[in-house]
């Protein structure tokens, strides 16, 4: 449905104040609520780099407005969830809950975006649990490598900024660095209060009682020392200039990995600038039970039409564990299942992923393998790219791929939690909601001759896009660029 309810909040003088305000209309005995604000750790710059780690640790602590003794106390009266969560470009408050404790709900979130205390001994102890979360992230490669990858594609900067917060700035956090971050970000026009399960009226309302307080305040006051003064839709990076011209804006649902999910701001807000890079490194880890190898390419962003034939690329390529349980929709007849996790047995996990932003993306595969067999799967890997770069993909695999995909989007959206967050994901990024028929139709029209086109664009030896690739393990990959070179893949 194209927005039947969705609107602006208008404070007391009846001036937009730029905060949408959008519902769902479903039935059921529970309701979810959001805040979803256009931040992250894409905005920070060196002077304070982890502050959105420390605002995502800090929500719901203690909140003057309401209660002395945290959301905890609070929110168990209405039997309910309640979660702040940070990314690269989204920082979203949310709630699910039975719709008598909605009020509840979306108190808290107000009071902890507007009036948290950030007492010091609530940052003392989120300082020490954010020191063991990393300790323990860093120990688990399926989850710090994705950072890393990130962090060379983009050479450290913008998209390249680490999601958890770098371990020597931990004691440098404190209260006027996150208030000061939220001042210039937490904007209204940056913001979407979305609802599923609650009437279109009762969240304006609520909305209107708690957040028409802020007020909108021109651009040209916002700082241009660490944002982009840039307010039109992103520029194209030159190697994919060549794409069809943006014919109308895209909405994205999330599935259960990264097929089509919007993880990205809006067109129209500020951007802080992130160039692709591309390049390569190497981490010893000669104790590890796993190599570890990730290669990646600079993809589409959001607003491109292409986008629809890279998220089919990536469930065609498909792939997971090698002791993954069989069945219906658990891509057993995707190509990096049939082509490598049945034919080499010391991989263990080989997957494709695409990680998608505003004005940029990082499409990709990668795999986990006993350290005997560290020179056998990187051309392995290269190889199952040249086949879409130089083989039209068969009828049967695409069609197959497309129905996944569609399936996928559709089923995710079977929870409340995900239909609300896609709610409000959707208007920060392009003020409306695009039904799933719509883009079931645009993955319809996928073919084998424009999934061709687009991997000729993104990772030809002829698009001027560099490769990303990142090892893990007991040996260097030595002359990891004649691989590409063999197999004509990407620009070396």
């Amino acid at each position: 449905m194209l927005l039947p309810y969705h609107q602006y909040l208008c404070p007391g003088d009846n001036a937009p104040n730029k905060l949408r305000v959008a519902t769902e209309n479903t039935p059921g005995h529970f309701s979810s609520v959001g805040l979803y604000v256009d931040a992250g750790a894409r905005y920070e710059t060196l002077s304070n780099s982890g502050v959105s780690h420390f605002l995502d640790r800090m929500a719901f602590k203690v909140l003057p407005g309401l209660c002395q003794h945290g959301h905890g106390h609070c929110h168990e009266r209405s039997r309910g969830q309640i979660m702040c969560s940070s990314s690269r470009e989204t920082i979203m408050y949310q709630s699910s809950q039975f719709h008598r404790a909605t009020p509840l709900a979306l108190s808290l979130i107000s009071e902890t975006v507007q009036n948290a205390s950030f007492l010091p001994e609530e940052l003392d102890a989120q300082r020490a649990a954010a020191e063991y979360e990393i300790r323990e992230l860093k120990a688990k490669p399926e989850v710090i490598l994705p950072e890393i990858l990130h962090h060379v594609a983009y050479d450290g900067k913008g998209l390249g900024n680490p999601l958890l917060c770098p371990e020597d700035r931990i004691d440098l956090i404190d209260a006027s660095l996150m208030r000061d971050f939220m001042k210039q970000l937490y904007r209204p026009d940056r913001m979407v209060i979305a609802g599923a399960g609650i009437a279109h009226e009762e969240l304006v309302e609520l909305a209107y009682k708690h957040f028409s307080s802020l007020k909108h305040t021109p651009l040209v006051d916002e700082p241009a020392s660490w944002l982009s003064s840039t307010r039109a839709t992103p520029s194209v990076p030159p190697n994919l200039l060549h794409a069809q011209p943006q014919t109308m804006l895209k909405s994205l649902t999330r599935a259960a990995s990264s097929y089509l999910y919007p993880n990205s701001s809006n067109p129209a807000s500020l951007t802080s600038g992130s160039t692709y890079t591309g390049g390569y490194h190497f981490i010893h880890d000669p104790d590890s039970e796993f190599n570890h190898i990730y290669i990646a390419f600079e993809g589409v962003g959001i607003h491109d039409d292409d986008i629809y034939e890279l998220a089919t690329m990536q469930v065609l390529l498909g792939g997971g564990g090698s002791f993954s349980a069989g069945g219906p929709g658990k891509g057993m007849y995707s190509r990096l299942y049939t082509h490598i996790l049945n034919h080499q047995a010391a991989v263990d996990h080989c997957a494709s992923f695409h990680h998608i932003y505003n004005d940029s993306s990082l499409f990709g595969l990668f795999a986990s393998f006993a350290p005997s067999a560290r020179t056998a799967v990187l051309p392995h890997l290269i190889h199952q790219l040249a086949l879409l770069l130089y083989r039209a993909v068969p009828a049967d695999e695409l069609s197959r791929a497309k129905n996944q995909l569609k399936s996928s989007l559709a089923m995710a959206l079977e929870s409340r939690a995900v239909e609300v967050e896609d709610l409000g994901r959707q208007l920060l990024v392009h003020n409306r909601k695009i039904p799933i028929s719509e883009m079931a139709d645009k993955i319809d029209a996928v073919t084998a001759e424009s999934l061709q086109r687009v991997a000729l664009r993104i990772f030809g030896s002829q698009s001027g896009g560099k490769p990303t690739v990142l090892a893990m393990g007991s040996h260097d990959l030595g002359d990891w660029q004649s691989q590409f070179r063999k197999y004509d893949v990407g620009t070396i």
